[in-house]
């Protein structure tokens, strides 16, 4: 779907000066993560004719995602007293893992609180790094969960994506991909809560006005397109996709309101066609990659090939946190329902 600018003030987002900046107050603390170009030719058959696609490698990325550069511009914005009484948040994986290993560095306790439905390893992971773990029903990350133990604990609340420290760290990312490639033709982002898009699309708009951002959400999670239709941030009554780390129920008013006024289209997948997405990159890439970090390519060489043909374009590979005993059960659940 297609949408048109918002008009709403713009002064909560940061400006190019502040995306800079926060990247070099990361230097030395995250990955400078590499942006690989797809030139191999066991992909010509998937790719879009003639298109140059760059792929920005963010699995390679301290904890195994983007997520880590937000948590670490969160947790530098903390008080003495607020690292005392310690930090929670609430994810399917990346965000789980980048919490948990940015507290576990600064020496803060952490509590996170994950869905049944999270990876095994992911959990195993988060837990040798020291955070407190408490589980729940399902695959959706719990915010309203989140919000009410917020209250109870008196914990820092490090939202997964609603945040002003975690648009920034997104877009440092986005910021780096258009300073390799300022002429890109269209960046496609995956979409959980937001976050990552709200970011990246910020830092590629303002450094590139013409770069055409594309949003993709699984059919089952589609909170922040359905959130664009009606026009304010909406809450899913049922989210149902085999990407966890996608799984955000709601959509939030700030990482809304930077997807409305920078972002051109929005569209969403079936969960086979991001299955299908890992099997190629897997095969052809040597990666294994959890459903949401397959969601950028799984456009690509799907509905977006056509239209991208002879394009400059830019994907993410947000995040790897997926072992290889879910990853086969993911394989093998949809190799069972064919």
């Amino acid at each position: 779907m297609r949408f048109m600018r918002a008009s709403r003030s713009e002064q909560t987002l940061p400006d190019l000066n502040e995306i800079d900046a926060a990247r070099k107050r990361l230097r030395g603390r995250i990955v400078a993560t590499p942006i690989l170009p797809l030139t191999t030719d066991r992909l010509t058959d998937a790719l879009p004719d003639g298109a140059s696609v760059y792929m920005k490698m963010e699995l390679f990325q301290q904890a195994g995602s983007f997520k880590s550069r937000g948590v670490l511009l969160g947790i530098d914005a903390m008080t003495p007293e607020q690292r005392a009484a310690g930090v929670i948040a609430s994810s399917g994986g990346n965000h789980a893992l980048a919490v948990a290993w940015a507290a576990n560095a600064a020496g803060i306790d952490a509590l996170i609180i994950m869905p049944e439905a999270a990876d095994p390893q992911t959990v195993e992971r988060v837990a040798a790094m020291g955070a407190t773990i408490q589980r729940t029903p399902g695959s959706a990350t719990n915010l309203a969960l989140l919000d009410e133990m917020t209250a109870q604990t008196g914990r820092t609340k490090l939202h997964p994506f609603e945040a002003p420290h975690m648009l920034l760290g997104a877009a440092t990312c986005g910021y780096e991909i258009v300073c390799a490639h300022p002429d890109l033709d269209a960046m496609i982002v995956p979409v959980g809560g937001g976050g990552l898009l709200a970011g990246i699309s910020r830092a590629v708009k303002l450094f590139s006005p013409a770069c055409q951002v594309i949003g993709v959400e699984p059919d089952g999670a589609a909170g922040m397109t359905r959130s664009v239709e009606v026009g304010s941030p909406q809450t899913l009554s049922e989210v149902n996709t085999v990407a966890v780390s996608l799984a955000a129920s709601r959509a939030e008013p700030l990482t809304f309101s930077a997807v409305k006024a920078h972002v051109d289209r929005m569209i969403t997948l079936p969960d086979s066609a991001l299955i299908e997405a890992m099997r190629r990159m897997n095969r052809d890439l040597s990666l294994m990659v959890e459903p949401a970090c397959a969601a950028s390519f799984a456009a690509l060489t799907g509905p977006l090939r056509d239209e991208l043909a002879g394009k400059r374009v830019g994907i993410i590979a947000c995040g790897s946190n997926i072992g290889r005993v879910g990853y086969s059960r993911i394989i093998e659940a949809a190799d069972a329902a064919t």
